[in-house]
């Protein structure tokens, strides 16, 4: 183990999909998808210091548990370490819960980029992604740490896209709690809803090329699905567009929504329209 002692503190970004199209379902019953994915500046703080066991605390306390994805992650690399090492992690929440996000994703691929060096487990980069896809199909886009990129697969296959053009992203978070809410969604396509991935790779094709995206370029298959999935969604959507917003979409598997503003000042003066409804929502900005 190296012998640092100070603790070491690390931003775990969120994300969103700006394309999120399923191409069909596959033998393993996971869905083939193909998505433009793209980190922002809404983040969580993962502190880590060495200590006798993996012990986690956090501001949010129903996330001190060993089902967090920081656990499992820790316990992943705690395997091949001979003495079984131990962690102190201390989680600070920035990104909302269950909100489509990818916040506790994020949280893992972190975890596991710290502790492969904190105890010099030195896993390759090839390595540390297949460790990332046995804990979930988004840990492997966060573990790559390119802010950009297009997912393939169950989504653990990702290819690096230059970053876009700095854009401004505003989010509303409505009070919407749905349990499984990702096997839901999935249970809730049919045939119809398969595409060609043709939106992500006109996405991709306009990123490589420089250009800026906007709201119009993005698409969410279960833009459709959501409404009828989370209630009362539909009303924070019009909420959302009489706010300013031009186009809103799905935040993953939601219920997070989203979009993509020209400037710091749009996105400002959508935030404080929202906020005048008390409606929880955010400005961020891709990194």
């Amino acid at each position: 183990m190296s012998p640092e002692s100070k603790p070491i503190a690390r931003k775990a970004h969120a994300k969103i999909n700006l394309t999120l199209e399923v191409l069909g379902k596959r033998q393993d019953g996971y869905h083939e998808i193909i998505s433009v994915m793209q980190a922002i500046s809404l983040c969580d703080v993962l502190a880590f210091e060495p200590h006798d066991h993996l012990h986690l605390a956090s501001d949010v306390a129903e996330l001190v548990s060993p089902n967090n994805l920081v656990c499992k992650a820790a316990k992943l690399m705690q395997y091949p370490v001979k003495g079984s090492p131990g962690v102190a992690i201390t989680l600070s929440k920035g990104i909302p819960l269950a909100s489509g996000l990818g916040g506790g994703s994020s949280d893992a691929a972190v975890t596991l980029q710290v502790l492969n060096k904190m105890w010099d487990v030195n896993l390759p980069r090839k390595r540390l992604i297949e460790a990332a896809a046995q804990l979930g199909s988004d840990v492997a886009f966060f573990v790559r740490s390119n802010p950009t990129a297009l997912a393939t697969g169950r989504g653990e296959k990702v290819e690096a896209l230059p970053s876009p053009p700095r854009t401004w992203v505003v989010l509303l978070r409505p009070p919407i709690e749905l349990a499984n809410k990702t096997r839901e969604m999935y249970a809730r396509l049919d045939t119809s809803c398969f595409t060609r991935g043709q939106h992500a790779r006109r996405l991709a094709r306009s990123i490589r090329a420089g250009e800026r995206i906007t709201s119009r370029q993005c698409f969410n298959v279960f833009d459709p699905l959501a409404v009828s999935l989370f209630p009362g969604l539909e009303h924070y959507r019009r909420e959302f567009l009489a706010a300013g917003a031009g186009e809103v979409h799905l935040a993953g598997a939601g219920p997070m929504l989203f979009t993509l503003v020209d400037g710091r000042g749009d996105g400002e003066g959508i935030l404080q329209r929202l906020r005048s409804q008390r409606v929880e929502a955010y400005l961020a900005q891709t990194v």
